[in-house]
C-alpha cells in the first residue's frame, strides 16, 4: 500500500508538470501544485522508507521529472501553438500611387466628407475638402496624404 501511495504521488506530480509545461503554459498553478505532489511524495519516501532508499527515491523522481521538462521543450510542441505569419502593410502601402495633385475626376457618391471618386479608370475613397459634394461633381486632387486623397 505505501508504495501504491508513493507511486501515485510521484506520477500525479509528474503529469501535473507535464500539463503545466505542454499544454497550459504560465499559469503556474498546475505546475505549483505539480512540484508540491511530488515534494509531498518525496516526504512521504522519507517518512516511510529507510534513508538510503528514499534518496534513491528522490533521485529517481528527480530524473523523471528533469526529463519531463527538458522533453516538453524540446519536443517542438510548441511550433503548434506559435505564430507564423505577420501582417504586412502598414499606414502607406501604395493606395495612392499614381495620383497626382490638380488631377482631374468624378465624384460617384455623395462626399460627406466622404465618399467614391473615380480617377482615370480607378475607383477610390476620397475625402472632401471643406464638406458636401454631390454625386457626378467635377473635383480635383487638392492634398495626398497617406492613403488619403483630399479633393475639392
Amino acid at each position: 500500500m505505501t508504495i501504491l501511495v508513493l507511486c501515485s504521488l510521484l506520477i500525479i506530480g509528474l503529469i501535473l508538470l507535464l500539463a503545466e509545461i505542454l499544454f497550459i503554459p504560465g499559469t503556474t498553478i498546475v505546475g505549483a501544485f505539480g512540484l508540491l505532489v511530488s515534494l509531498s511524495g518525496i516526504i512521504y519516501a522519507f517518512l516511510s522508507f529507510e534513508p538510503q532508499t528514499a534518496w534513491w527515491i528522490t533521485a529517481i523522481a528527480a530524473v523523471l521529472n528533469l526529463a519531463a521538462f527538458i522533453y516538453g521543450f524540446n519536443s517542438g510542441l510548441w511550433n503548434k501553438f506559435s505564430l507564423k505569419s505577420s501582417i504586412k502593410g502598414g499606414t502607406f502601402d501604395g493606395r495612392t500611387d499614381g495620383f497626382q495633385i490638380g488631377m482631374p475626376g468624378k465624384a460617384l457618391s455623395d462626399l460627406k466628407p466622404f465618399g467614391k471618386g473615380i480617377f482615370g479608370d480607378q475607383i477610390v475613397e476620397i475625402k472632401s475638402e471643406g464638406g458636401f459634394i454631390g454625386v457626378d461633381s467635377e473635383i480635383t486632387i487638392i492634398k495626398i496624404e497617406n492613403n488619403k486623397i483630399i479633393v475639392k
